[in-house]
């Protein structure tokens, strides 16, 4: 037995639990339903598939999980959502037939990825749009307004109660506390960091002298395990800040800020702006490669400028036969009109319509 199909049998066992935790867990999935099941003709692959990777896209890969299977009987994928640096490394071993991933590959990753799929590329493929959150939980202060010059000085610990003269200027009004702020990060491997980081050393570079990195690159606060781990100490901690993705600020209704974006606007995190900054991210990949580079200066009117994009990392080529009849059905749903619909209920963004037309060439492409 193949390494990969051995670890797909042991990893039936698991699916069942996975999928019956998606119906009663604790994330709120309430706003989907049946009617986001694939409708069209697919060509369902009725297998179990192990795959790894963002915690940002866990909600949406589990409900995906759970409706893909209402059409497609006896297919299953197991998806604990261990973070982006934990998928990459599951998936370039072969011990994943793909990745969740909330950066595209890196050219270190790129060889092991073309090593892994027997010498053929590795494709990014935007999936999800996932807009980074900045939670807080300050009692008494509603409606926040940061700009990104405070955010990093917030997280680089050179702003350090809330009644700071810099959030009072960008706050006029509000009943701002002297108490001590306590910033929360991520103390594992995350994507969601990187593209934290990157909007901070990209926006603010004199507050935020460090590059963008998965590993918080620095002492100031607290850091906790995963993207539930950050929503219960904001939950648990008056004065607390962190960065979360969207799905998750929404379904624990956690505070978030406005954030201020390149034309000058304090914009409220939702959907709709998060998509405008997507829509001018620009494709830096060839040919099936859609790995795409995210303006987080975007002047766009109503644009909400954190945001990430969580791609799936397949093979182009070189699973073996019944792993990649399944990436491909299932990539094919969760980048249909009725996968896509599913983010929205979840929290997150779809992949506007300019990009998702490529995703779609490129998953159709696989084999």
């Amino acid at each position: 037995m193949k390494n990969g199909s051995r670890l797909a049998a042991l990893g039936g066992v698991v699916v069942a639990g996975a999928l019956a935790l998606t119906a009663c867990g604790s994330d709120d999935n309430s706003g989907t339903s049946a009617s986001n099941a694939p409708t069209g003709n697919i060509d369902c692959a009725k297998s179990t598939v192990n795959a790894d990777g963002s915690s940002a896209q866990k909600n949406a890969i589990e409900e995906w999980t759970k409706q893909y299977s209402t059409k497609c009987s006896g297919a299953n994928l197991n998806y604990p959502g261990n973070g982006s640096g934990a998928g990459i490394k599951s998936f370039t071993s072969g011990q994943v037939s793909f990745a969740g991933s909330d950066s595209a590959l890196k050219p270190e990753e790129v060889t092991a990825a073309k090593t892994r799929c027997q010498g053929n590329n590795a494709l990014n493929l935007p999936m999800v749009v996932g807009p980074i959150a900045v939670v807080y939980n300050v009692k008494g202060v509603d409606g926040l307004k940061l700009s990104p010059e405070t955010i990093a000085n917030i997280f680089a610990g050179k702003i350090k109660t809330w009644n700071d003269p810099a959030i009072a200027k960008e706050n006029s009004g509000a009943k701002l506390p002297s108490s001590k702020i306590s910033t929360v990060y991520r103390g594992d491997e995350s994507g969601t960091t990187e593209n934290f980081t990157n909007y901070l050393h990209t926006t603010a570079p004199a507050a935020w002298t460090w590059e963008k990195a998965k590993k918080w690159p620095n002492p100031v606060g607290q850091g906790v395990q995963k993207s539930d781990g950050i929503v219960n100490q904001v939950k648990s901690t008056d004065g607390s800040i962190s960065y979360v993705e969207m799905s998750y600020a929404s379904s624990n209704n956690l505070q978030t800020a406005d954030v201020k974006n390149g034309a000058g606007e304090y914009t409220k995190l939702s959907a709709d702006s998060a998509s405008k900054t997507v829509t001018g991210a620009k494709i830096v990949g060839t040919g099936n490669d859609l790995a795409l580079k995210i303006d987080y200066a975007t002047k766009e009117a109503g644009a909400y400028p954190i945001v990430l994009v969580t791609y799936e990392i397949a093979c182009e080529k070189g699973l073996p036969a019944d792993q990649s009849k399944f990436v491909k059905s299932f990539l094919t749903y969760t980048s249909s009109a009725d996968g896509q619909k599913v983010l929205t209920d979840l929290g997150y963004a779809p992949v506007p319509d300019a990009v998702l037309t490529k995703v779609q060439a490129s998953v159709k492409a696989l084999s």
